[in-house]
């Protein structure tokens, strides 16, 4: 993906870099993992994969909502999701509120 975004929005801009910056951390992480030749008879190794491949799942669905006009907004209750939760986990698709009630 990109780091294209119009001056207009440096919102996006910055969500796009922290979203990128997740991404790039997420796939070093399975390069080693997968470099330590371990064995799905690994389970904790193995469940760790799963969740690195799950975030990237979600960093990817981020950038579409980038895209689409949606990011930065709650896909449970479309509040606005604050900022500071956006920086901490760019790529969270429900507020703390939805978020509690979905565990």
């Amino acid at each position: 993906m990109a780091l294209d975004v119009p001056r207009t929005e440096p919102h996006l801009f910055e969500a796009r870099r922290r979203l990128e910056h997740a991404r790039s951390t997420r796939l070093a992480q399975l390069q080693a993992l997968d470099e330590t030749g371990y064995t799905s008879e690994d389970y904790l190794l193995s469940e760790q994969k799963t969740a690195m491949e799950r975030t990237l799942k979600e960093i990817d669905k981020a950038f579409t909502r980038i895209e689409n006009g949606t990011y930065g907004t709650c896909l449970d209750c479309a509040r606005p999701i604050p900022a500071e939760r956006l920086e901490i986990l760019p790529y969270t698709r429900l507020c703390v509120a939805c978020q509690r009630r979905a565990t």
